[in-house]
């Protein structure tokens, strides 16, 4: 049986395979300072969403109309299509990714020992990589 696809962060020629088939972004608005959460998972056809959330809305932050209401926020599956990669902005005015697996998170800076100074960080399957 052939191992699963995992998730690899590449930023500059820096390449980390993350060591899993699903990983989960987090971020806070840079206006709302409010969390948002999106689950992601590699296969064949790219990375594709499992689920997102966010504590509340306001400044571009709405959820969609089949988000289900939770104590924390809003919570739904988007409905995109797989992606080839997804890329990560990283301006150093606000807060770092955090990238979270097996239950531990720690941001792009922290996993890739690089500061945010504008160059953007990609998320993608590790196949081809």
């Amino acid at each position: 049986m052939a191992d699963p696809l995992t998730i690899c962060l590449a930023l500059g020629s820096l390449i980390v395979d993350l060591g899993v088939t699903q990983a989960e972004l987090r971020w806070s608005h840079s206006v709302q300072k409010t969390l948002w959460t999106e689950r992601w998972q590699a296969t064949p056809a790219g990375l594709v969403p499992l689920e997102a959330s966010i504590q509340g809305s306001g400044a571009g932050m709405d959820p969609p109309d089949d988000a289900v209401r939770t104590a924390d926020g809003w919570r739904w599956r988007p409905d995109l299509p797989p992606l080839p990669e997804l890329v990560l902005a990283r301006s150093g005015a606000t807060a770092d990714w955090q990238i979270c697996r097996a239950g531990s998170c720690a941001s792009i800076t922290e996993i890739t020992g690089k500061p945010a100074d504008g160059e953007p960080a990609r998320l993608a399957p590790c196949a081809g990589r």
